[in-house]
């Protein structure tokens, strides 16, 4: 069997820092907001290129408390993609504020920033980018529009956390940058977190006071807050897998370029890295007409792949109550009737990936596609 990610390798490869860092916090007796979410944070911030990092409890949690802390809420709308995980959108309607879809670049699977624009409306007060699989969106062109409308953007950084758009780390072009810590993200807990990256001083402020129930001065609330915080043992466990994300990163685009490689003749798409970018292949995500027929092969075969994201949001009952139907992103559409996930990690072995390229050449071969 060939997993499509393999957490259990990547602790035996650090093992004994990890229990290590576990055993430093409960010698300490201290659990939440200490000094190890104190150095993450400043570690994660540095790494970002920005001044500010506030932990938080999830990738979602990051999002919301950053909308709140930018007053976001009813009659607003905020901009985003149709294609991502539900997060990014629920948070918007945990606000009060009403999401706006724009399709994507098919290529990218991002936001497609030339068609932003027609989406923007007097009540639009954001745009939401994700950073979608790891690969950056198309920023330069979106700040320039949220500079022209005087709009926020927040970038959805929780796939993408080292990845670069033009030698700069994400996470630092917009008012903020949201990263999730779920133990499946490139850099992840042993279970979830998150944290918000940001140059505002201000807005650093106050998401730190949002996410202790609204309070700067303990039992003193100014704000309706949250409970929201990353606690000490996930921060001590985070610190030593930061150590080696830089070598877990360039060990992905290895199994990329492998891969790329591999299935360069075959009738696939794969991975589409832009011009200027530095794609950390969170997930390496290849789309097929096939792509049903194919998932059913490898997993007889005992290779697991995954579909990042079989239904659009809007189309997603959840949010039926905006009206969009099918037929309306037909980009993102497309994209979740052709996506597959390929195994990728860092410890995957150039044995079991030619053994996946092999099984994918010899569906093809079986079809008489190649």
């Amino acid at each position: 069997m060939i997993p499509i990610l393999d957490l259990k390798a990547q602790y035996g490869s650090i093992e004994k820092e990890i229990d290590e860092a576990i055993k430093r916090v409960l010698r300490s007796g201290q659990f939440i907001l200490g000094p190890e979410v104190e150095s993450l944070e400043k570690e994660v911030a540095a790494l970002c290129g920005c001044k500010y990092g506030i932990g938080v409890a999830s990738g979602t949690d990051a999002l919301r408390l950053t909308l709140a802390a930018l007053e976001i809420g009813p009659g607003d709308e905020v901009i985003t993609t149709p294609f991502t995980f539900i997060a990014t959108a629920s948070c918007i309607l945990h606000c009060g504020a009403k999401p706006v879809f724009v399709d994507i670049d098919p290529r990218t699977f991002n936001i497609d920033p030339d068609k932003i624009e027609k989406a923007i409306t007097k009540k639009t007060k954001a745009i939401i980018p994700v950073h979608l699989y790891g690969q950056p969106a198309e920023m330069e062109k979106i700040i320039s529009i949220a500079r022209t409308y005087n709009l926020y953007v927040i970038e959805d950084a929780a796939q993408a956390i080292g990845a670069r758009y033009k030698g700069k780390p994400v996470g630092q072009f917009g008012i903020a940058g949201c990263l999730s810590f779920f133990p499946t993200k490139n850099l992840g807990a042993y279970g979830d977190g998150g944290m918000v990256v940001t140059n505002d001083a201000d807005l650093a402020e106050r998401i730190d006071i949002l996410r202790k129930h609204g309070s700067k001065k303990k039992y003193h609330a100014e704000l309706l807050g949250f409970n929201s915080r990353l606690d000490e043992i996930q921060a001590a466990i985070l610190s030593v897998k930061l150590r080696y994300l830089d070598k877990w990163t360039e060990a992905r685009r290895q199994i990329a370029y492998r891969y790329n490689e591999g299935l360069k003749n075959l009738p696939i798409i794969t991975p589409f890295e832009s011009q200027g970018v530095y794609h950390i292949y969170h997930q390496y995500t290849i789309r097929s007409k096939e792509r049903d027929k194919l998932i059913s092969f490898l997993k007889e075969s005992g290779i697991t792949t995954l579909v990042y994201y079989p239904v659009p949001i809007h189309l997603q009952k959840l949010f039926s109550f905006l009206g969009y139907r099918e037929g309306d992103f037909i980009e993102a559409e497309t994209a979740s009737n052709e996506v597959l996930s390929l195994p990728m990690y860092p410890e995957l072995t150039t044995e079991h990936q030619e053994i996946v390229i092999d099984q994918i050449m010899r569906y093809f071969k079986k079809r008489r596609l190649f």
